[in-house]
């Protein structure tokens, strides 16, 4: 009589995120490159535009003010290409990349939270993408030049907001970017190994929700200051204002 197979006690799963490890070929380092420009310099530069745009909060002088010293520092056409166009395009085009190689891991079968978030990460990064596509068209590449005239600043988004689509995207796109560097961020922490275990990893996941939240704050609270001015307090766009 054949003697019955042995059988192998199911293995664990240990709760948390793996540190990526070297010896994975090129896309090893791909995978590290990308994670880390999602926080040097997008991360960077996403926070400092959060904080900027909030100055809106004070009236559109000091909006216009800060776009004048942001528009003044040395060497802007290339920090713009170098610090943040290329980083973006890499780490969105990369990101693009894998999710179109991996499969699907959300459903019945995969009732497990991290898949879901895997999923509402890659997502919210297409809206973000596309978000932040149109911003920096609209923004800097058509209508009243803000690198030339930073005066007409407050204004031109002001009147971007007139339309009812735009501000609805804009709080879509808002929530999609606060998402994905906030979750980003917790990725980051686990899989370079700098938050370790899954007690650990709980902990700082609460750490960036609450970052995620107070972003999504700051940008709806800044909307809020474009929508809420008095018509009477925005400058007019002008030949005098353009030469400002």
């Amino acid at each position: 009589m054949a003697s019955a197979a042995k059988v192998e006690p199911a293995s664990s799963t240990h709760a948390g995120v793996p540190p990526l490890r070297a010896g994975q070929g090129i896309h090893f380092w791909l995978r590290k490159l990308q994670s880390l420009t999602g926080i040097v310099p997008i991360g960077a530069f996403l926070l400092e535009h959060f904080i900027s745009n909030a100055y809106a909060t004070n009236g559109p002088h000091a909006y216009n003010e800060q776009v004048r010293f942001l528009t003044s520092l040395p060497f802007v056409p290339w920090l713009e290409t170098i610090g943040i166009f290329l980083p973006i395009l890499f780490h969105s085009l990369y990101g693009f990349y894998v999710w179109w190689r991996g499969d699907s891991n959300v459903g019945p079968s995969y009732p497990w939270l991290g898949n879901w978030m895997y999923t509402a990460q890659r997502w919210t990064g297409i809206v973000a993408f596309l978000y932040m596509g149109y911003h920096v068209y609209t923004m800097r590449f058509s209508g009243v030049h803000l690198m030339t005239n930073s005066a007409a600043a407050f204004t031109k988004v002001y009147e971007h907001f007139q339309n009812p689509l735009v501000v609805a995207f804009y709080f879509v796109g808002i929530i999609a970017a606060s998402w994905h560097f906030s979750y980003g961020v917790w990725l980051f922490a686990a899989k370079w190994g700098i938050i370790t275990g899954s007690n650990g990893q709980r902990k700082f996941g609460y750490v960036c929700a609450a970052l995620g939240v107070v972003l999504v704050a700051i940008g709806v609270v800044t909307m809020v200051a474009f929508l809420t001015t008095p018509a009477a307090q925005v400058p007019a766009v002008t030949e005098s204002l353009l030469m400002h």
